[in-house]
């Protein structure tokens, strides 16, 4: 690979603060929201489900809006990077990789990101771009701004929906976190693990795919045989595969 991009969301940045403070203004628990969050997670749809189920036909860009105004708009710091943000992506700047953070986000939150120096030649929101994922035109964007070949750019993010299956449809690389609700729920599902040329539990990992030759079905990061499929089996006596799936990714079933 000569460039790795990756997503921001559960990538880089850790959701914490985001849904404490979506709590916080609502009213509400934070585990509250965060049992929401994981029910919708588990059903296949938008985490921001879980805000209108508590506020029934809220607009959420709106209520960002009022949020913003009172004072109680978005903040990152260091704090909110997973620990192993600046050391993955120093190692791979090291070996000459070019790296892009790319994914979701305001155009504040592409100033606050930017504000935090990371290891990075590039940093942009899908609100910088004018288009968000899983829109092709997103993904199209990410080619250009890789400046490499389609096949020699990997894109790394845990939302199968969002990240992994518009990514490869651009033909693009693709490794898949395992990290995140939607990266830890859907990490083994038959249509994650058919897509993805890696998959990953940690961006540390990244470092060891840079010479990776092409992938011939998907594969754990240090290169072995991706699992079955299933998000929990368990071997009969007879030697087979018992499969537990947990339903269908509900937009990808519809678009792609």
């Amino acid at each position: 690979m000569e460039t790795i991009v990756l997503d921001i969301g559960e990538t880089l940045v850790r959701d914490d603060r985001h849904w404490a403070s979506w709590a916080d203004w609502l009213g509400v628990p934070p585990h509250t929201l965060g049992a929401l969050v994981g029910a919708a997670v588990a059903q296949g749809r938008e985490a921001t489900d879980a805000l209108r189920i508590l506020r029934p036909g809220m607009d959420v860009e709106e209520a960002c809006r009022a949020r913003a105004a009172a004072g109680r708009g978005e903040h990152l710091d260091e704090s909110d990077l997973y620990q192993d943000v600046r050391p993955a992506l120093g190692e791979l700047r090291a070996a000459g990789v070019r790296v892009v953070v790319a994914g979701d986000g305001t155009v504040r939150a592409g100033e606050l990101l930017r504000a935090l120096d990371l290891p990075a030649d590039l940093v942009v929101t899908s609100d910088e771009w004018g288009v968000r994922k899983p829109d092709p035109e997103f993904f199209a964007r990410v080619a250009e701004a890789s400046g490499a070949a389609p096949e020699a750019t990997l894109y790394v993010g845990d939302h199968p929906a969002d990240d992994l299956f518009p990514a490869a449809a651009a033909g693009l690389r693709t490794a898949h976190l395992r990290r995140g609700p939607y990266g830890h729920w859907w990490a083994d599902h038959p249509d994650v693990v058919e897509t993805a040329d890696f998959r990953i539990d940690a961006l540390t990992e990244l470092a060891g795919l840079v010479g990776a030759k092409e992938a011939t079905g998907s594969t754990t990061s240090d290169g072995s045989p991706a699992s079955d499929g299933s998000p929990a089996s368990d071997a009969s006596p007879e030697g087979t595969t018992k499969v537990v799936r947990r339903g269908a990714l509900r937009s990808v079933r519809q678009v792609y």
